[in-house]
């Protein structure tokens, strides 16, 4: 059963850093390729950064590039997204998937809120 449990939101003031985890289990984490996905209200769900299997190439959406990095701890069955600089304008629940034989598996997600 394929479970991703994301941890590591909260409160941060502009400016501010915060590092969420996403915990895995229920598949070999080594071979899929990890994705952060993220919500604002009243918005779409939108890609912020993605890595391969394992771990060495990485991608990002250019409104996070620069302040954001994805890494993958495959000893851990972790994601991590590194968030730095932020912004209230990434304010948002905060997803990790990874697909999976054509099925998109999500977390529940955390919540982040930057604010003063």
């Amino acid at each position: 059963q394929v479970q991703l449990v994301e941890s590591g939101g909260g409160l941060v003031q502009p400016g501010g850093s915060l590092r969420l985890s996403c915990a895995a289990s229920g598949f070999p984490f080594s071979k899929y390729a990890m994705s952060w996905y993220r919500q604002a209200p009243g918005k779409e769900r939108e890609l912020v950064a993605a890595v391969a299997p394992i771990g060495t190439i990485t991608n990002a959406a250019d409104s996070v590039k620069g302040r954001f990095s994805i890494s993958k701890d495959n000893t851990k069955n972790t994601v991590y997204l590194e968030m730095n600089n932020l912004k209230p304008e990434d304010t948002a629940v905060y997803y990790c998937t990874t697909t999976l034989r054509g099925t998109n598996y999500w977390g529940q997600g955390t919540q982040v809120t930057v604010s003063s």
